[in-house]
């Protein structure tokens, strides 16, 4: 570097350093030669007496040298001044500085233009001349994500695959009416296929999409204000939506209650689909899409059977009371305001409508029993009382069946299985257990059996409240217009079960369980055909007495009544199938509350 009087920096690259060591071993030479002419003037005296002394010489041979001596002896301080002292000696030229040749190196010091617009390297931007000093590497060129960022021009979005443009737009927008994606993505898409993709990636709420859960925050990712784990913010902000299929407004302080999360993760999931009025808590961002959910019907159901699904899962992880949820999708059912007095009226004139095609079916189906027992005299149709619980769940079906067909048939007895009606009947096409002649079979019951066979194939042992679950999980996956969706109620699903091989296991729960009446209906595969039939159904006979079990007791039993000593892989089997282990206890499936 220069700098010269006229105001001009000069910048010169280094590309070597050379190093010059001094030596100074012609003193040691001259020391050696005083030395020597000292010796020669001592005379002879000294060196007869030198010949006189004679001393006994020993011979020394050395020994082998090994390999970690030799790497020592080449590292010591000595051995390096030896090679530094045997390197040749390069002789070098001095110029001096008023001499032509140190004038000429000089010149190269520099600059060759009179003015610095003919190197164009020196007229650079500071944009350009960062990206000079600091390259990217060839990795992280190649590391570049392919999915557009947010400020990507919509032409470079529509080179990406159709999934990826719902996919993107939606992780970047959170929340948005059909219509408005549908615009964004051109008039050109197809919007079956967009209505596919969506569902892949967004929930149905009040009409409009929100962005799963699991999209903004995906496994091993964890909150940045908190650092809970990608799971429990996925939990917490899936209740935060589901509260949001149920009203408009939510309070933020009971989120944070009910999911035990900090205040920023509460704050940014609501800042995710909401905005916040004062003194009123947290409004939805959108107005309810009615023109959407009056133009997809199947959407709508397929949408509220997942959501029935994640409603189950969050009032057991959350403890949650259960809320009755309406009869029909949260988007069919308009948006949450004031009801009006007219209303009202109109309301209570349903409600009494609905009432009395209730006693009229009732009084209908009786009818029919009457009618089935003259046609068939020597069949005796017992009708066992029902529990108050039972009785009201059956009334509940009742308002949710079609009205009877009332004109005569030669399939007459089909209405009755004993003393249930066609749509309790399981199969549809029998009467006490036999099958009747020149009646085809009922599509929907054969469906409904096919899933629980299915099922309880997978898993042995499961509570009502879980084949529930999964069932509606089932219903979310089949194509719009399924002969399932045509309505399946509790009992009917009970008898199905019954009469696909299981049996309801009466496990004696304590007094004080948190367990729902519906978790507490469990039921069992009995007969599976495989050799673990025997061990599974002594094991279930050990639960329908005790509530939950130790190992030891298990194995004692299975060998008592087997009559031979199990091996350790064979009632680790049953137990896999059947049980779960906590706190050193041994419960049925669904049965223990963690």
């Amino acid at each position: 570097m220069q700098l010269h009087s006229t105001g001009e920096l000069h910048l010169t690259p280094l590309h070597g350093i050379l190093q010059l060591r001094p030596s100074f071993s012609y003193l040691d030479k001259a020391d050696a030669k005083h030395r020597e002419r000292e010796a020669a003037n001592e005379g002879d005296s000294s060196q007869d007496e030198a010949e006189e002394d004679v001393k006994q010489i020993t011979v020394r041979f050395s020994r082998p040298e090994s390999e970690q001596a030799r790497q020592r002896r080449v590292q010591s301080y000595e051995f390096l001044q030896k090679k530094h002292a045997e390197e040749p000696w390069v002789h070098l030229h001095y110029y001096g500085v008023k001499d032509s040749r140190s004038e000429h190196e000089r010149q190269y010091l520099l600059c060759q233009g009179s003015s610095g617009v003919e190197n164009t390297e020196l007229v650079k931007s500071p944009s350009e001349y960062l990206m000079m000093l600091m390259p990217p590497s060839p990795e992280e060129e190649k590391d570049k994500p392919v999915a557009p960022s947010n400020v990507l021009s919509m032409a470079q979005l529509r080179t990406l695959p159709l999934a990826d443009q719902i996919k993107v737009l939606m992780k970047n927008v959170k929340v948005m009416p059909f219509a408005n994606l549908m615009s964004l993505l051109g008039p050109s898409v197809d919007s079956v296929a967009v209505l596919r993709g969506i569902q892949k990636v967004a929930m149905l709420v009040q009409g409009n999409w929100v962005v799963k859960s699991d999209i903004l925050y995906p496994k091993d990712s964890s909150s940045p204000h908190s650092g809970m784990p990608a799971e429990v913010l996925c939990r917490g902000r899936d209740f935060v939506m589901w509260k949001f299929t149920q009203s408009r407004w939510v309070v933020r302080k009971e989120v944070a209650a009910v999911t035990k999360l900090c205040a920023e993760d509460v704050k940014d999931f609501l800042e995710h689909m909401a905005v916040v009025r004062i003194n009123k808590g947290w409004e939805f961002l959108l107005p309810y899409d009615l023109e959407f959910i009056k133009k997809h019907p199947d959407v709508v159901q397929r949408q509220h059977m997942l959501w029935s699904g994640i409603q189950a899962k969050l009032e057991k992880v959350y403890n949650l009371v259960k809320e009755t949820m309406p009869k029909k999708p949260d988007g069919q059912s308009g948006p949450a305001g004031l009801v009006s007095g007219e209303q009202r009226v109109q309301t209570a004139k349903t409600k009494a409508q609905q009432n009395h095609a209730f006693l009229e079916r009732e009084l209908q189906r009786r009818k029919e029993q009457m009618r089935a027992a003259t046609v068939l005299p020597s069949v005796q149709i017992k009708e066992e009382p029902l529990s108050e619980e039972e009785a009201d769940g059956e009334e509940l079906e009742a308002e949710e069946e079609e009205p009877m067909d009332t004109a005569p048939s030669s399939c007459l007895s089909t209405k009755l299985a004993n003393g249930l009606p066609a749509g309790r009947a399981v199969g549809g096409d029998s009467l006490n257990g036999h099958p009747i002649p020149g009646c085809a079979s009922n599509p929907v019951a054969q469906e409904l059996k096919a899933f629980v066979e299915a099922t309880f194939q997978r898993q042995f042992v499961l509570t009502l409240s879980e084949l529930k679950r999964l069932f509606n999980l089932h219903l979310a996956g089949l194509p719009p217009g399924h002969t399932l969706f045509s309505g399946i109620s509790d009992r009917m699903l009970q008898d199905t079960v019954l009469a696909a091989g299981c049996k309801q296991i009466l496990v004696p729960f304590p007094p004080q369980t948190a367990a729902s009446p519906d978790e507490q209906k469990v039921f069992a595969l009995w007969e599976s055909g495989d050799m673990s039939d025997q061990h599974r159904q002594v094991l279930l006979e050990i639960f329908s007495k005790n509530y939950r079990v130790r190992r030891n007791m298990i194995q004692s039993r299975l060998t008592q009544e087997c009559g031979e000593e199990l091996s350790k892989q064979e009632v680790d089997k049953v137990l896999k199938d059947c049980c779960v282990s906590y706190g050193g206890m041994w419960y049925l499936k669904g049965t223990v509350q963690s």
